[in-house]
């Protein structure tokens, strides 16, 4: 039986190294069993941050040989050939280990406007098969918070953090405003507040998302769209200021036209 070997990072905020782990292969492990080893046998103190293990919960997120993925679905036998390095995500701040404070995430979810739909019609609300499908796509997110770790704008300019929500709530703000019963309206906050315009839509959020959700194509290049036509077409503009022209009382529209 061959042996596999693995570099892990161990540290905390204040720094640390890779620590190398040397153990027998076994057929049909993937890389988050092999780390419950290395507790087991080499480190009990080792931090990983796991709950399902089966690739729905999004708590095992790690960089594997660099690349963001799910350590309860990388199979040890897939990948190349020699050390395997499991690190920490680069995007957030390092507690122990493999373990890191996602809680940005977190206080970004508290910005993002509530579901608002309308008052209960006679008979219920009705929605087309095809509404219903379009938003699903958005709720499989299992906020791993990959997508956010790929992210350059997150990884690489911490000044943009307070500003900028990142591709998982891109695609809760999308999954809202698509809603063919939701009566917020999130464009401008989106513009102004969540920075939606700084994404370069460069598609490595898509590209690490264990869901398959084309976060790029489906949410973030729509919302763009959206926000474009509510603050830049002067079409739309008019119609909206005819619009509560319209809903405004006769007092208030004559106190407006004086």
């Amino acid at each position: 039986m061959s042996d596999v070997t693995m570099n892990v990072w161990r540290g905390d905020g204040d720094g640390g190294d890779f620590a190398e782990y040397t153990l027998p292969s076994q057929e049909g492990e993937v890389v988050l069993d092999v780390i419950h080893r290395i507790q087991a046998t080499q480190a009990g103190d080792l931090a990983c941050r796991w709950n399902c293990k089966a690739g729905k919960c999004g708590s095992c997120s790690a960089e594997i040989n660099g690349k963001p993925r799910l350590m309860c679905m990388t199979r040890m036998d897939q990948l190349p050939e020699g050390p395997v390095t499991v690190a920490p995500m680069k995007a957030f701040p390092i507690i122990r280990d493999l373990v890191t404070d996602v809680s940005f995430n977190f206080e970004m979810a508290k910005q993002v406007p509530a579901f608002a739909p309308p008052p209960r019609p006679d008979g219920g609300y009705r929605m087309q098969q095809i509404d219903i499908e379009r938003g699903q796509e958005f709720r499989k997110c299992i906020e791993c918070f990959m997508c956010q770790d790929v992210c350059h704008v997150i990884r690489d300019h911490e000044e943009n953090k307070a500003h900028y929500a990142g591709p998982r709530f891109f695609i809760r703000y999308a999954e809202l405003e698509m809603h063919p019963l939701d009566t917020n309206d999130r464009r401008e906050l989106v513009r102004q507040k969540a920075g939606l315009g700084m994404c370069n839509i460069t598609k490595c959020c898509t590209e690490v998302c264990p869901e398959h959700i084309k976060i790029t194509d489906n949410a973030i290049i729509p919302m763009k769209e959206r926000v474009v036509d509510a603050s830049y077409d002067p079409v739309a503009w008019l119609g909206r200021k005819i619009l509560r022209r319209q809903k405004a009382s006769p007092g208030e529209a004559t106190a407006h036209g004086a």
